[in-house]
């Protein structure tokens, strides 16, 4: 149950019909080689091998899982960081333009302070 568990978490809710389907089909097959008429040895064979199966599969699903998030984040990141510069580009444009609007008031102040110097 444990593992079940495990599994919906690092798969998500979205992925229930996944995990649904993994584990109807692990059920239908020991059922399936219960009610076959083989040996008890060839039979409880049967079902290690099956389960052995069953939990290489969710091994790998378990694993490209986290291969796609971890390229998911590795994508949001670059994104992120990409949109970050372009702020501070812009941002540091903005401060340029205040800056030049300053220093042009400042110099119509300064001419004006001189006009009253003179008198």
């Amino acid at each position: 149950m444990k593992v079940i568990t495990l599994i919906h978490y690092i798969m998500g809710k979205g992925s229930g019909a996944v995990l649904g389907f993994l584990v109807g089909t692990a059920v239908g097959t020991v059922l399936g080689v219960l009610f076959a008429p083989d040996k008890g040895t060839v039979t409880r064979k049967k079902i290690v091998d099956e389960a052995q199966s069953v939990k290489d599969k969710m091994s790998e699903n378990i694993h490209e899982t986290a291969e796609n998030i971890s390229n998911t984040v590795k994508q949001k990141q670059a994104s992120l960081e990409d949109e970050l510069e372009q702020l501070m580009s812009n941002a540091s444009y903005k401060a340029d333009d205040a800056i030049s609007l300053l220093e042009k008031k400042l110099a119509e102040l300064k001419a004006k302070n001189k006009k009253y110097q003179k008198s």
